[in-house]
């Protein structure tokens, strides 16, 4: 009861900020819900309801409501649509995740940042944002500073090309579904940025940007084991084999690493859904759920992005998260072209 408490002071201003961006929207509609759910929310979330009070609920908003939304999503498609990717988009997301790795670990190292805080902008960079260095971080043993500033570095660097990945897309591929929901799905850190990102363009990109995000997510798993058999000796070579002490001798760094949950509930309505046991009015229903839950959660990404955080991680910092953000960019063109 305590916890449902400390989140609806959080929650009420992201449903408030949702509906407003709702109505606001049928004046404006090339505007669309979502760009105005998030602007709202950045301006209200620098000024009058900047307050810790509210972080809780706005995190829920944020995460627990996009994982929802996710899951319903899967009660409007059949395992048909999420084949539409096909190897090739595997073979995609395969490949755009390897280089992401290593390009941002190399990158990192030749601005001069430690070994262990460029291997955690490489997983949240190329995987799943966040969640991606809450992962690997023990399997690091990074430092709780390193972990913080790589979430902020790559949270902001999502929130920046969140907004200019469409408008890329529109240019290079006029909103074509798989095109551009390869490249939003494919370089967007986290699964809130993928979907805040394809809803300025339409649902059907929404939904096939999700397919590629979460292809993206599962890889998690395979990134988690290979980073436990990094050497992070800044010292030794990456791969080298790590000297063991007295002390450490004949024990080993445990992986913990599953699959999220509204993942493997994503799959499992989706395969319900393929068998047409499910009515109409149910898919439609759970589509417009999960819409405005999306809604909702945009308003509170618009409020979790501060102005402070920017200034407060300096020049070099946000120099590694743009040349990340751009490589990340260019690789995924430059793939979708060949692959596609």
């Amino acid at each position: 009861m305590s916890s449902i408490l400390e989140i609806i002071p959080g929650f009420i201003p992201c449903l408030l900020i949702a509906l407003a961006a709702e109505y606001l929207s049928s004046f404006v509609p090339a505007l669309g819900a979502a760009l105005i759910a998030i602007a709202i929310g950045i301006i209200c979330g620098n000024t009058f309801l900047n307050k810790d009070a509210l972080n809780k609920g706005t995190k829920f908003s944020e995460s627990r409501l996009l994982e929802y939304s996710i899951i319903l999503t899967g009660l409007t498609l059949h395992l048909s649509d999420i084949a539409g990717v096909r190897l090739r988009g595997i073979l995609f997301i395969a490949i755009q995740l390897s280089v992401t790795i290593f390009g941002t670990y190399l990158i990192g190292k030749r601005l001069g940042f430690g070994k262990k805080f460029c291997l955690l902008m490489s997983a949240g960079n190329a995987v799943c944002g966040s969640s991606a260095i809450g992962t690997v971080s023990p399997i690091l043993k990074a430092d709780s500073k390193d972990k913080g500033i790589s979430i902020t570095i790559v949270n902001v660097t999502g929130t920046f090309l969140m907004v200019l990945l469409p408008l890329i897309a529109g240019i290079l591929y006029h909103h074509e579904t798989i095109h551009t929901s390869g490249l939003i799905g494919g370089v967007l850190q986290s699964i809130g940025q993928v979907i805040a990102s394809a809803k300025f363009v339409n649902d059907d990109v929404v939904q096939m940007s999700t397919i590629f995000k979460i292809i993206r997510i599962i890889f998690l798993v395979l990134v988690a084991l290979t980073f436990s058999r990094m050497n992070t000796s800044e010292e030794d070579p990456l791969f080298a084999k790590a000297a063991c002490s007295s002390e450490n001798a004949g024990k080993k760094t445990r992986v913990s690493c599953k699959v999220p949950w509204f993942i493997i509930g994503f799959f499992l309505f989706t395969i319900i859904n393929s068998t047409g046991v499910v009515p109409l009015p149910i898919s439609h229903t759970a589509k417009f759920i999960s819409s405005q839950f999306e809604i909702i959660a945009l308003a509170a990404i618009g409020m979790r992005v501060k102005f402070r955080d920017l200034l407060r991680e300096g020049p070099k910092a946000m120099l590694y998260g743009g040349c990340v953000g751009l490589m990340q960019t260019v690789l995924a063109v430059t793939l979708i072209g060949v692959l596609f």
